[in-house]
């Protein structure tokens, strides 16, 4: 019952992770909007679409300014090819940039009078490449580590009235991930990576996300929840062999 007549937008939310986190929200109880530049390839079942390019500002405010309520904004959207550094100019990395950092300011900042009544949340998508080296998505990399700054400024800013978390999210199957990872096979290999052997569902992000707009997580403003299944083995203990023979070692 806590989310009947609540409204949820998601940015970006036609597919992959977006996809999930809708679906989650649409179950839970929730109205809620995905906004994008292209119609969902799937339909999505409860949920309304709105066309919004969230790099224009002007669109942007259009979005909110056509809406009656906002409870929770999720601002998923973002995304980069693989691009090492000094095979693309400068403009092209800040274009990566203003899809991952500067679109999600611009949202929250578009919603913020709608969600400062409804006392709501704001749920930013982060990832794990912005708290670790990413060679071939640093640009991308370097706005999560922005996104998830940004977001507890605004936690500290906006408080009491409207909460700020970021959800750091690792390796998802989604309908593309075959084309990032080699395929089957190479989705497999990296699973085997993950400590609790999988790659994450939209699902499992999607679900996390409602419980961070949710009264159960009333208190928690200006947090970072890890979604990645436990990280990443570090690489130093593959390489070591003090244990190897059954030998005690202590790391420094």
């Amino acid at each position: 019952m806590e989310w009947n007549g609540k409204v949820v937008v998601v940015t970006g939310g036609t597919r992959g992770v977006g996809a999930g986190i809708a679906r989650a929200f649409a179950k839970a109880g929730a109205e809620v909007v995905v906004c994008a530049r292209r119609d969902p390839e799937v339909p999505l079942d409860g949920v309304e679409f709105m066309p919004a390019d969230l790099r224009d500002p002007d669109a942007v405010q259009g979005l909110f300014a056509a809406l009656p309520r906002l409870d929770v904004l999720v601002n998923n959207v973002g995304g980069t090819p693989y691009r090492l550094l000094a095979q693309a100019d400068a403009e092209r990395h800040a274009r990566v940039i203003e899809l991952n950092l500067l679109a999600p300011l611009t949202a929250s900042l578009a919603a913020y009078d709608l969600l400062r009544r409804a006392k709501g949340s704001v749920v930013m998508i982060g990832s794990v490449s912005g708290t670790r080296p990413s060679p071939g998505s640093a640009a991308y990399g370097a706005a999560k580590a922005g996104l998830e700054n940004l977001a507890r400024s605004m936690a500290v800013e906006w408080a009491p009235d409207v909460r700020v978390n970021t959800l750091v999210v690792g390796m998802v199957r989604t309908e593309q991930a075959h084309l990032h990872y080699g395929g089957e096979d190479g989705m497999t290999a990296v699973a085997g990576t993950v400590p609790l052997g999988r790659l994450a569902e939209p699902s499992d992000v999607g679900e996390a996300a409602v419980f961070l707009a949710s009264d159960a997580a009333g208190y928690l403003s200006g947090a970072s929840l890890l979604v990645h299944g436990g990280g990443e083995r570090p690489a130093f203990l593959d390489a070591a062999t003090a244990n190897r023979d059954g030998e005690e070692s202590r790391e420094s």
